[in-house]
């Protein structure tokens, strides 16, 4: 199986799906727990819900592999994003729930790590960079949405319930401010709830590859996982909650997309 799949087109969007893969090569998946086998973290059907991209000029990025294998979407040297607060590791140990991941004594060691980073993290962020430039250089500028979703009650993350619709800019630093304001508008006259930069502000992609000043945009939309499938079972999509929230998102991107820089 491919690294990352990419889909390539001419607008000045690139859509990144960093922890919608499922792909664990047998010799890890050996080492799993049975709670891990289940891969609960997965963003699930994010990528469908996204489906509306294929009606635009919008490339696409996405990890074929799951984040237990390891986590694009964090520093590969293992910095925190949250200062203070719980988050997994580049090489994830514990499940959200704070489960193990490996079976007693399996959990990789130093080499392990880096071998995994050469293999799957370097070529994400290899290819993400490419299709980063390869915009820039027709538009003169790139725009990034990096796509999530996250179970609507993590005790460990955030107290309570997550709203719907958590847009990140890295408090501002990763857009233009006037991006955020319009997308955050939008968020906010639909039904859903929103909030901007509050316990989601954006993860390693957000805030490596935004950069206003160098003349590409990014921004990551954390979806709580109730507003649009079942959270507990099968994790079931749930086809009408999904299209009034595919709806909205679409709206988001479209917009987005046509943003004049």
């Amino acid at each position: 199986m491919d690294v990352v799949s990419i889909v390539e087109c001419a607008g000045p969007l690139l859509v990144s799906f960093p922890h919608s893969g499922t792909f664990v090569p047998e010799n890890i998946k050996e080492t799993f727990t049975e709670a891990a086998l289940l891969l609960p973290d997965t963003d699930w059907h994010v990528p469908r819900l996204y489906d509306f991209l294929a009606d635009m000029p919008a490339s696409t990025i996405t990890a074929n592999h799951s984040r237990y294998v390891v986590d694009v979407n964090r520093f590969s040297q293992g910095s925190v994003l949250y200062p203070g607060q719980s988050e997994t590791e580049v090489c994830p140990t514990t499940t959200f729930t704070e489960q193990d991941i490996y079976l007693s004594g399996k959990a990789p060691h130093k080499a392990q790590i880096q071998s995994r980073i050469k293999a799957y993290w370097q070529p994400y962020h290899d290819a993400l960079a490419a299709q980063l430039k390869r915009i820039k250089a027709i538009h003169g500028y790139a725009l990034l949405w990096d796509a999530h979703s996250i179970a609507s009650e993590v005790p460990r993350f955030f107290t309570g319930t997550l709203p719907d619709l958590n847009l990140g800019t890295a408090e501002g630093l990763s857009c233009q401010t006037d991006i955020g304001n319009q997308l955050f508008l939008l968020m906010q006259q639909s039904q859903f709830s929103a909030v901007r930069d509050r316990r989601f502000k954006g993860g390693y992609i957000t805030r490596h590859y935004g950069y206003p000043q160098g003349h590409i945009h990014a921004v990551q939309m954390e979806i709580a996982q109730n507003a649009y499938m079942e959270e507990h079972g099968d994790n079931v999509y749930d086809e009408s909650k999904a299209a009034k929230l595919s709806k909205v998102l679409s709206t988001m991107v479209s917009k987005l997309s046509h943003y004049k820089l």
